[in-house]
């Protein structure tokens, strides 16, 4: 079990990041966080259930974690470090067109509001079922669809495809 949950967890690496990225905007704070939820996975290792999708279990941790530095953040009165998030594009560096309609999807997507942008980066890009990402977000399934539905027609209004 111990080799198989930690090349599961190595795995899922990428997907860490990628929605810490989404959550803080801030490479470093993301780094942050992936690690942060690494060491709180192996050490509750024996917790997780392996019937389960690891994802959904580890984006539970990672937005647990989140919420723990945001309110460290409010207690100590500092602000995080809001970069831009060149990482996010990973392999979609084509040339053009199709970079141009990137940047303005990201962009938009980064206008939603947190509540919104976490269901559809957790449905669209995480490919987390409806019921998966409901118990990451601690949000009642019918939450995320109504979140997933208001998020893709904001998006659509955003980029001029509605």
């Amino acid at each position: 079990m111990s080799d198989c949950f930690n090349k599961a967890l190595t795995e899922k690496l990428p997907n860490l990041r990628r929605f810490a990225l989404s959550l803080c905007k801030s490479a470093d704070i993301a780094d942050d966080l992936v690690q942060i939820t690494v060491e709180r996975a192996l050490k509750a290792r024996s917790s997780f259930d392996p019937s389960s999708r690891i994802e959904a279990w580890l984006f539970r941790i990672l937005k647990n974690a989140w919420i723990d530095i945001v309110r460290k953040k409010r207690v100590r009165g500092t602000e995080l470090d809001v970069d831009g998030a060149p990482e996010l594009a990973g392999e979609a560096q084509h040339a053009g067109d199709a970079r141009l309609m990137f940047v303005s999807v990201m962009e938009a997507v980064e206008t939603l509001p947190l509540e919104q942008r976490e269901v559809l980066l957790l449905v669209c890009v995480e490919e987390l079922s409806y019921a998966e990402a409901a118990d990451v977000l601690e949000v009642p399934k019918g939450t995320i669809m109504s979140r997933l539905s208001r998020a893709r027609s904001a998006l659509a209004d955003r980029i001029g495809i509605k």
